[in-house]
């Protein structure tokens, strides 16, 4: 079995693997450009997130700056958006609903290390998928763990840092992120 598949099937793998290192150098040549696009280059940048995604809605938007580590595990939701300086680390995958609103500086990870020190000094990683449902919409700063699955129509507060699965249809905030309140369906 291939690193890189050992990596998307969540056991140890080596992150220092060939194939995943000309992977990550390939999404951040895409990431790079991008980045460097001009704000009137819509059309542009669309293109760029295709490439770079595993897939994605028609409609969607990342704010620039933007980064990722592989970009082919992520998923992308119709009409979805992501405000400044998003991060997501792809390992495994990462499946953003339709109509997702993230606010500045989120950052969403997959990617985690062993606690035994002695399999992380020898370099082992990895990876738990994240899913987060339709109609979410993430607060500015907050952390998505490795693992977590955000429920459909969830708000998630400022500043969150998300280390457990939260239901559909909450609103939930803090660090550790727990349920505020129940969002009553119209």
């Amino acid at each position: 079995m291939s690193e890189r598949e050992k990596m998307l099937k969540g056991e140890f793998y080596n992150p220092a693997d060939e194939e995943l290192v000309n992977a990550r150098n390939d999404a951040r040549r895409l990431v790079k450009l991008y980045n460097e696009t001009l704000p009137e280059e819509m059309e542009l940048r669309t293109t760029i997130l295709k490439d770079l995604f595993g897939k994605t809605g028609e409609k969607l938007y990342i704010e620039p700056p933007f980064t990722c580590d592989y970009g082919v595990n992520i998923e992308w939701g119709e009409n979805s958006y992501a405000n400044f300086d998003c991060l997501i680390l792809d390992s495994a995958q990462v499946k953003i609903g339709k109509n997702v609103l993230i606010a500045p500086n989120v950052r969403i990870y997959t990617a985690t290390h062993p606690i035994d020190p002695k399999l992380r000094l020898e370099g082992a990683e990895y990876a738990k998928s994240v899913t987060i449902g339709d109609n979410v919409w993430i607060g500015g700063g907050s952390i998505i763990n490795p693992g977590v699955t955000i429920g459909d129509n969830s708000v998630i507060g400022s500043g969150s840092v998300v280390t457990k699965d939260i239901p559909a249809n909450v609103v939930a905030a803090g660090n550790p992120c727990r349920v505020i309140k129940q969002i009553k369906a119209d």
